[in-house]
């Protein structure tokens, strides 16, 4: 964990920001924290952040750091009309730390264009959500130039207790996040399919469930997805358009690299139904935006079954 307090700039506060800037103000760092709809971030003001007004007002931090949804956000806030960079007042923050999931190629153009300004690059997506973060078990995956980035682990260790992992240079986490968020989709899906399996068969969800994940196939992401496969819980941690994104990234470097994909393939021909079925709901849009783990009401339809609520009273795993 970093020892000494620091200034730090934070981008986004989202479902994961938020919370990932909360414990670095709790560590004691100094956090400037910028969002685009800036009443989100008003929260963390009472606790000792400071809520700037503009992206410039970054400027004067340590080490920037930002999570936002796509590769054409980060642009948007590092060079666009408003950004940091096009707006920057005196010298700007060395390094550029990124926690998004975002493409390779996205990551290679924005080190470029960062590069000319005299700044290092380091990526660090994470692996987890809100209540990951909350139970402190959140991990992330570094690269980029290994002094710029063994600087930032100490900082990004405060968020993510689990495990911070340098990968090497370049844009090598992002390869290892596509590779992770790949396997998300295939193990929801999965899951969802052995569990809908008996649960037509007569065995309740909830118990099921219980099986998996005290036996040698559970892991800390089947239990915490189970009480929304056990109660249909809608709280969003990963919408399935991310999940699409990412499982196309994967697609796409597995045939750059000539690597066999077929099971991702599969994967995402299957959470392809999920955006199918959302048209024949009263709103579409409300459907995409459920948590990803939803696609196991589209596949319960497939296979002749109404999903309702057990209502059961079963834990994440993270307690």
């Amino acid at each position: 964990m970093s020892k000494v307090s620091q200034k730090i700039g934070w981008i986004g506060v989202g479902r994961m920001g938020y919370q990932m800037a909360e414990r670095l103000i709790e560590a004691n760092h100094d956090v400037s924290i910028w969002n685009r709809t800036k009443s989100k971030a008003e929260p963390l003001a009472k606790i000792g952040g400071k809520v700037v007004d503009k992206l410039a007002d970054l400027s004067g931090v340590d080490m920037l750091f930002a999570i936002v949804s796509e590769g054409k956000d980060l642009e948007e806030v590092y060079f666009g009309k408003d950004g940091i960079v096009t707006n920057a007042k005196g010298k700007l923050p060395k390094i550029f730390v990124d926690c998004s999931s975002i493409s390779v190629e996205d990551s290679v153009r924005i080190r470029g264009r960062l590069k000319e300004h005299g700044v290092e690059f380091v990526c660090a997506p994470v692996s987890g959500n809100g209540l990951v973060i909350k139970a402190g078990k959140l991990s992330s995956v570094v690269s980029g130039p290994e002094a710029a980035a063994k600087e930032a682990m100490p900082v990004i260790e405060v968020f993510a207790p689990r495990g911070v992992s340098y990968v090497g240079e370049g844009e090598l986490a992002r390869i290892c996040k596509i590779a992770h968020n790949v396997m998300l989709g295939v193990v929801i899906e999965n899951l969802i399919e052995i569990t809908l399996l008996a649960n037509k068969m007569g065995v309740p969800r909830h118990a099921f469930l219980a099986f998996m994940n005290n036996g040698v196939m559970g892991s800390m992401f089947t239990a915490y997805k189970t009480p929304a496969l056990v109660n249909l819980y809608a709280s969003t941690t990963f919408t399935p358009e991310l999940l699409r994104q990412d499982l196309d990234l994967g697609l796409e470097l597995g045939g750059e690299w000539d690597v066999p994909r077929p099971v991702t393939a599969a994967t995402r021909e299957v959470l392809q139904t999920h955006f199918g079925a959302a048209q024949l709901q009263k709103d579409p849009e409300a459907y995409l935006q459920k948590d990803f783990a939803a696609l196991a009401e589209t596949m319960a339809l497939a296979a002749g079954m109404k999903l309702t609520p057990e209502n059961k009273n079963v834990g994440t795993g993270l307690e």
